[in-house]
């Protein structure tokens, strides 16, 4: 049996707090548009959310591998590492929720990561192929994000131009529950996987699992917490995502859905960790230029991807220095 340490429940109970802070501030990712456009009410569309959340988590592996043996050497890190990171992920994600901003657990989980590795180990315990996995999710989440919500926009736009605006968002009711499934079914693939790839990576490293592959009950316990994260919802976010970036109707938030969700549904399965909090944002502002750029509320942008890109400097420097504050104990 390996180490069964207080440390180790430690480290442990903070990847699963994570997981719930993500749940938590991610549950907007999926609902905020369903939410917006009045299709689903708020209680309904967390539930389902959750659910299928849920699903997702347990569909793959994938990412998971990426996280927990390909953006760091896991032989050379240590306990203090993993905690250092979970806090950097907690802290930030909180203060952005408390604040109303969608931020991405995606950067802030790798950011910190990366911080705290380097503190406890130096640069080279980076792995940089796992790393240009992470600059190719920029890619996925800002241009597939965006150029996938205005052009399946532009489509519908052709195919129903005879309709009226009431039968066109009569048409596209039920179709938007689908996407919004959809949605939060491919976040679970992606963001859901990452952390628990360091749960088991954890436990790879205490010798509690003689390799790195994922156990069925490591893949429900994350799944379990992130679908109790979730179902507490992120209120302030989804005022900001669902109503302040663009006016959204039922077309424009099934279109942003299944433009999003398809980009991280793929992504997922080539392992690579994206944000989708990036991406479901990107193919709403592609939605919203539809229409016409000016129809974007360009205001709260600006500070929606100030945040973004703020998260990797500060979750980088919180996971640095919370590694060197204890590694001095």
């Amino acid at each position: 049996m390996g180490d069964i340490s207080l440390g180790l429940y430690i480290v442990l109970f903070l990847i699963l707090c994570a997981e719930f802070v993500n749940g938590w501030t991610d549950a907007p990712n999926a609902i905020a548009t369903v939410i917006s456009t009045r299709v689903l009410s708020p209680l309904v569309a967390i539930v389902m959310a959750a659910v299928f959340n849920l699903l997702g988590v347990l569909s793959g592996t994938a990412v998971a591998e990426t996280i927990g043996t390909e953006l760091v050497n896991p032989g050379i890190i240590n306990m203090t590492t993993i905690s250092s990171c979970m806090i950097a992920v907690i802290v930030w994600s909180s203060i952005a929720a408390r604040l109303g901003l969608p931020t991405s657990e995606s950067h802030a989980l790798v950011a910190g990561l990366g911080g705290a590795a380097i503190a406890t180990a130096g640069f080279n315990v980076l792995v940089w192929e796992g790393w240009k996995k992470v600059l190719l999710g920029f890619v996925f989440s800002s241009f597939f994000g965006f150029m996938g919500g205005l052009i399946l926009m532009t489509i519908i736009y052709h195919v129903f131009k005879k309709f009226s605006a009431a039968k066109m968002r009569k048409s596209f009711n039920y179709l938007q529950m689908v996407s919004s499934a959809f949605m939060a079914f491919a976040h679970g693939s992606n963001d859901g996987q990452k952390f628990m790839g360091l749960f088991t990576l954890v436990l790879v490293m205490t010798h509690n699992l003689p390799h790195f592959i994922i156990p069925s009950w490591v893949m429900f316990t994350c799944a379990f917490v992130m679908f109790i994260g979730t179902l507490t919802g992120g209120w302030r976010i989804i005022k900001t995502m669902g109503f302040k970036i663009t006016q959204l109707d039922t077309p424009q938030g099934f279109s942003a859905e299944m433009a999003a969700g398809s980009t991280i549904a793929l992504a997922s399965c080539f392992g690579i960790p994206l944000s989708t909090t990036h991406t479901i944002n990107t193919a709403i502002m592609g939605v919203g230029a539809t229409k016409r750029f000016s129809a974007i509320r360009w205001g709260i942008t600006a500070h929606i991807i100030a945040a973004w890109i703020l998260t990797f400097p500060i979750c980088g420097l919180i996971g640095y220095g919370v590694a060197l504050f204890l590694q001095l104990f």
